[in-house]
C-alpha cells in the first residue's frame, strides 16, 4: 500500500533491504551500468589481488539505496534528491543490510516533505555507504 503521510513519524525507521550479490549479479550490473571495471569481476586482477578480492560496485550500492527508498514509497511519493558517500569496500557473497531513518518530516510551499539518513552496513556493523535523501509524498 502506498506510504501516507500519517504513516510515519520524525525517528521511523524504514524496512530494512537485505543485499549479498555475487559475481553474477555483479557483472549483471556492469552490463547495465557500463562500468567493466575490472576490480568489480576479475579476481586475478593485479588490485582485486592484493585486495584478497573484488569489490562491489559502488554505484551498485546508491541504486541499491533508491531501491530502498522506493520500495519505502510504495508509489506514494517520489524521491527528489539521493545522495551518498563511499567510505568502505564491500565484497561478494556477504550480506549487506541497508537501512534508514526518518530525520525530519516537514510541510513546505504546500508539499510534504520528508528528509531520510541511510546506510550500507557490512554483517560486522560497518557503514560503508553513509547516504540521505529527500522525498515528496503524495497528496
Amino acid at each position: 500500500m502506498p506510504l501516507a503521510w500519517d504513516d510515519f513519524e520524525e525517528g521511523d525507521e524504514l524496512p530494512v533491504l537485505k543485499k549479498a550479490p555475487g559475481v553474477t549479479q555483479l557483472v549483471k550490473y556492469a552490463a547495465g551500468g557500463g562500468d567493466f571495471n575490472p576490480l568489480h569481476h576479475d579476481f586475478a586482477f593485479p588490485q582485486a589481488k592484493a585486495i584478497g578480492s573484488i569489490i562491489i560496485h559502488g554505484r551498485f550500492k546508491y541504486a541499491a539505496l533508491g531501491e530502498l527508498v522506493s520500495n519505502w514509497l510504495d508509489h506514494g511519493g517520489r524521491i527528489v534528491k539521493l545522495a551518498c558517500q563511499y567510505r568502505g569496500m564491500d565484497l561478494p557473497d556477504r550480506e549487506l543490510t541497508l537501512g534508514g531513518r526518518v530525520t525530519r518530516k516537514y510541510e513546505q510551499d504546500g508539499r510534504r516533505c520528508a528528509e531520510l539518513e541511510l546506510w550500507v552496513k557490512t554483517a560486522e556493523d560497518k557503514n560503508t555507504t553513509p547516504g540521505s535523501a529527500s522525498v515528496e509524498l503524495r497528496g
